[in-house]
């Protein structure tokens, strides 16, 4: 098949989207597909389009095996609402150019968000006569609208539109976790163009190595700690100052050391409340290069996901499937009702405490330090729960079958017409 893949996020952007979105294409490409990627100049989580790519309105790219056509887009590090409407505007405008004058797709695949895009692919859809996916990552606007991102009542109304515009235009909308499945039945969205096909980890790349000699532990000297860390967005969602306090509440319990991964201004935010709060356990990094990402949960004794008490219930943090494959126990300070609690549950790796309580979490992660027997079988419990439902292979699989059943589709539909022509 040809597939076209329109995303905003790609590689070399470190979280989120980006390392799925790649693992899929470059997993695509080695089944014989050929693959094409629409995506934005790499600007993610700092905001500020990489240095190598700045000054350059398209660049194209081969990457193992994958087409990857990039545009300039309007970011800054401090958006206002006007440059998250520039943001949007610039990636729907740019991207239609390359996606347009390239190769035609047999199936396009296009992540969500951005949701303005689902403007650019369907009409590529159309002009192309091939079947559009629309993959939800997140419900917008509802999940903007839900934090407070977005309050303007005209955007409002805008992205309510293109959302109703989103589920109409595309032949299939993939979402991740059963959440996403009820709201989209609420909102009249048909059973039947409705796929849940979870996001997935590479277990071979994530496996649960031993910490004996493991060098970020060596690096940073925390040989003889109980970690807890956290990697990821340090974003208004996550409420990381739930994890500061509960530090500063374990700081006489010297063996236990907190560890935060994240972008340079969350970093900075949270090394003002660490001097605040006196949390002198806690030690704070930039992101890590991939390729030691295996390393650095295997260091951790707890992986922590943190949310806040206003995070909407059907939102799925994709690091529960990177932890969970590390095989190391979980730690959600999540909202009890929510989709990322009922996939922590369901693994049985891992517990649950309220969000934005940290006496709450200082407790339960004092308790587990205290009980390895515990912490060891909700890790392999985690492990074997990550093989047997987000192996990335499963998810291939998945995708792989819905390209191909699409395409069936349109051309039983193409052979009905010209009989009935």
């Amino acid at each position: 098949m040809r597939i076209l893949i329109y995303s905003y996020n790609y590689h070399p952007e470190p979280i989120g989207i980006a390392p799925l979105m790649t693992e899929l294409a470059e997993g695509l490409v080695k089944r014989g597909h050929q693959v094409r990627v629409v995506t934005a100049m790499p600007n993610y989580p700092e905001r500020q389009i990489y240095q190598e790519y700045r000054g350059k309105l398209y660049r194209k790219e081969l990457v193992n095996g994958v087409e990857i056509q990039r545009c300039y887009v309007w970011i800054r590090p401090q958006p206002n609402l006007l440059d998250r409407v520039l943001l949007d505007a610039s990636f729907v405008v740019t991207s239609f150019v390359p996606a347009l004058m390239g190769w035609r797709p047999d199936v396009i695949l296009s992540t969500s968000p951005s949701l303005p895009v689902c403007v650019p692919t369907a009409v590529l859809g159309w002009l192309k006569a091939c079947p559009v996916i629309l993959n939800l990552q997140d419900i917008l606007p509802e999940a903007a609208i839900h934090v407070g991102l977005l309050k303007n009542k005209w955007l409002i109304k805008l992205f309510t539109v293109l959302e109703k515009f989103a589920y109409h235009s595309a032949n299939k909308v993939s979402v991740i976790a059963d959440g996403f499945v009820e709201n989209l039945l609420s909102k009249g969205v048909p059973d039947e163009k409705i796929v849940q096909i979870p996001n997935w980890v590479d277990v071979n790349f994530i496996s649960p190595l031993p910490q004996t000699n493991n060098p970020f532990r060596a690096v940073h000297q925390l040989d003889d700690k109980f970690v807890v860390l956290y990697s990821g967005n340090i974003a208004l969602t996550q409420g990381l100052e739930t994890v500061i306090k509960a530090a500063a509440l374990l700081r006489e319990v010297t063996n236990i050391a907190f560890v935060v991964v994240g972008e340079a201004k969350g970093l900075q935010r949270l090394q003002q409340q660490c001097l605040d709060c006196g949390a002198d356990n806690v030690l704070l990094l930039p992101f890590q290069p991939r390729q030691d990402l295996p390393q650095m949960l295997a260091a951790a004794d707890i992986g922590l996901v943190v949310q806040k008490k206003n995070v909407i219930s059907f939102n799925m943090p994709s690091k529960i499937q990177v932890l969970l494959a590390s095989g190391r126990a979980i730690v959600g300070s999540v909202p009890e009702n929510g989709t990322a609690a009922r996939a922590i549950l369901q693994s049985g790796g891992g517990v649950i405490v309220p969000p934005e309580d940290p006496q709450a979490l200082a407790s339960v992660i004092l308790e587990l330090s205290q009980n390895p027997e515990n912490l060891t079988t909700l890790g392999l419990k985690s492990r074997e729960y990550a093989v047997g439902h987000y192996a990335f292979e499963q998810a291939l699989n998945q995708y792989e079958a819905l390209c191909y059943s699409l395409i069936a589709n349109g051309t039983q539909s193409a052979i009905v017409t010209k009989q009935e022509n």
